[in-house]
């Protein structure tokens, strides 16, 4: 696939992975390859344990003080594999800095990789 540039009006935090661009949720690739490896953070929604709710919410605070105010880039790199084939995205900072990246660097997020589930109550 072809990487597409996205353009939005909106930008909006769902959590530590997912954005809105103009209502259309996006998940965070971290500069990973689609299919392959990407970033996971912890469910606000699904939560199984405490420690991954509140870990959930740190880490949508981190993505929404990373973007605060940014002019980003986003790139469109393909489509999860989810019912609404959600775009899988490179969100850069005006500094160049992938955020997907910066969340998996600071421990905010783990790598992802398919059939593997990870355990965010250990």
């Amino acid at each position: 696939m072809l990487s597409m540039l996205m353009v939005c009006a909106t930008l909006t935090v769902i959590d530590g992975d997912t954005v809105k661009c103009d209502g259309q949720k996006l998940r965070l690739l971290g500069q990973g390859i689609v299919d392959v490896r990407g970033i996971d953070t912890p469910e606000l929604r699904t939560w199984k344990c405490e420690k991954e709710r509140r870990l959930a919410r740190i880490a949508r605070a981190r993505l929404k003080q990373l973007l605060a105010g940014e002019q980003v880039r986003i790139v469109a790199e393909g489509f999860d594999k989810t019912p609404d084939k959600r775009p899988l995205v490179n969100i850069y900072l005006s500094d160049g800095r992938e955020v997907g990246s910066i969340l998996l660097k600071e421990g905010f997020a783990r790598e992802w990789r398919p059939h593997h589930k990870v355990n965010w109550c250990d």
